[in-house]
């Protein structure tokens, strides 16, 4: 088998109800906007939309299978990567509404073997992503693992001894590690393997026949093959053994089942209401750190409305899943393609956004002169601690996030600037003495304010 490199985790969903003849408004606004993002011969997507519970758009895009020329179906399995989290989560929940666990437990008491790290981390650190656990599939070490004869053990091994990076409960920092640890409570709490009690517990009780872990599928159905962007070429995902993702993104699902799930999520099956208000609640840090994270959901906005949603990357495939829960509006798209080969999160976004009405809007790029772009070059820290660095390359800015490439932002306005294949809009805000102080960075999820420094 091959060594496998860094492995980023998530995932999403479909209905199978045949649709009318005839295409309704909603459908070829939808259609108009996703066909041009998607390029001849490479890797495509599955979309479904609800609205009230009944699916009012659902239509797949490009190819399953390049070789063979074999277009998507919208009835397709997956792989959804992080999306595995808010099943783990909901796993979680269910144990405890049955009083076999408690939020405020340590993990130790389930997991006694987990190393005195000198303070409690609870389950509901893990939950939160507050723990402080070192995000495993971002090791070095991670990064050599073969995936020949993987085992839950050996992972868990690989982070277990880490040293913690931050105080539990202070700060927000995603970690794989805690949904896989989550995922070891779960068999050790209910007695049963993590894949058959999820199986068993949500997917059997909700008619989600196509949903499985990997490798523990109930139906004849099998997931298509996955492909990743290598350079300007499109290449394919070799096989990976999904035991390095786990409770933390080894789910295969269709867009049909996702809807299913958000039925019942919305209906509030298998929790309790005050249990699922709580998932749906974005955690408290000290000194109002930023944390937009509920239990194995993001807790966000799109277009000012309210919005819980996740995405999923794995070796092959990426996911985004949103419910607009006051529009009653869901959406899932699941593609067979990472690494830049599908732009899953703007397809969704866009997509939800014309399903409520309020469609993104195309901007078009001005020019501005030198003197006036150099007015904004500087480094700009937000309340994540993240840097995005401004500069000018001749009549053109670029803007540099931490652990990314510089990219060109355009403007299309004397303050205002986007950037080419996002749906995120930058605008640079200023004093009273007309001096830029800020860069307010708006975009689906959460809007973001850093200050210059």
């Amino acid at each position: 088998m091959t060594k496998l490199s860094a492995l980023c985790i998530a995932s999403l969903f479909l209905l199978q109800a045949p649709y009318a003849a005839a295409e309704t408004p909603l459908e070829k606004r939808i259609d108009a906007a996703l066909a041009p993002l998607f390029k001849p011969d490479w890797p495509g997507a599955a979309v479904i939309v609800t609205r009230n519970g009944k699916p009012v758009f659902r239509k797949a895009y490009g190819l399953a299978n390049l070789p063979e020329k074999t277009p998507m179906q919208p009835d397709m399995q997956l792989r959804m990567g992080s999306i595995t989290k808010q099943f783990t989560a909901v796993g979680i929940l269910m144990l405890a509404d049955q009083g076999k666990l408690s939020l405020q437990d340590d993990v130790r008491k389930h997991l006694p073997d987990f190393p005195d790290k000198g303070t409690p981390i609870t389950i509901e650190h893990l939950l939160h992503h507050t723990s402080g656990i070192p995000n495993y599939t971002a090791l070095k070490s991670f990064r050599s693992v073969s995936d020949d004869g993987v085992t839950v053990a050996k992972v868990y091994d690989l982070f277990k001894g880490e040293a913690l990076e931050f105080a539990p409960g202070t700060r927000y920092s995603y970690s794989n590690s805690g949904y896989f640890m989550l995922g070891m409570v779960i068999e050790k709490v209910a007695g049963a393997k993590y894949q058959d009690f999820v199986a068993q517990n949500i997917f059997e009780p909700l008619g989600m026949k196509d949903t499985a872990h990997e490798g523990s599928e109930r139906s004849a159905k099998r997931r298509i093959k996955g492909y990743r962007l290598s350079g300007k070429e499109i290449v394919p995902v070799g096989d990976i053994d999904v035991t390095l993702a786990y409770a933390a993104g080894a789910l295969v699902t269709t867009v049909d089942d996702m809807a299913r799930w958000e039925e019942a999520v919305s209906s509030g099956k298998l929790l309790k209401p005050a249990t699922w208000r709580q998932a749906f609640t974005s955690c408290s840090l000290p000194q109002e750190a930023p944390c937009n994270y509920g239990y194995g959901w993001n807790i966000g906005t799109l277009a000012g409305h309210r919005m819980i949603h996740h995405g999923g990357s794995i070796p092959g495939f990426t996911a985004q899943a949103l419910r607009l829960p006051d529009d009653k509006v869901f959406v899932t798209v699941l593609t067979n393609g990472n690494g830049g080969a599908v732009n899953t999160p703007l397809i969704a976004y866009k997509t939800a956004a014309i399903a409520i009405g309020l469609p993104f809007q195309d901007f078009k790029a001005i020019t501005l002169a030198p003197e006036t772009l150099d007015a904004f070059v500087g480094t700009y820290v937000g309340p994540d601690r993240v840097k995005r660095i401004v500069r000018r390359d001749g009549d053109k800015l670029t803007l540099q996030r931490d652990g990314r490439e510089a990219a060109p932002i355009m403007a299309h306005g004397p303050d205002r600037f986007f950037m080419e294949g996002s749906l995120a809009s930058l605008e640079f805000q200023r004093d009273a003495d007309g001096k830029v102080r800020s860069l307010l960075v708006r975009q689906p999820g959460v809007d973001e304010t850093a200050m210059r420094q």
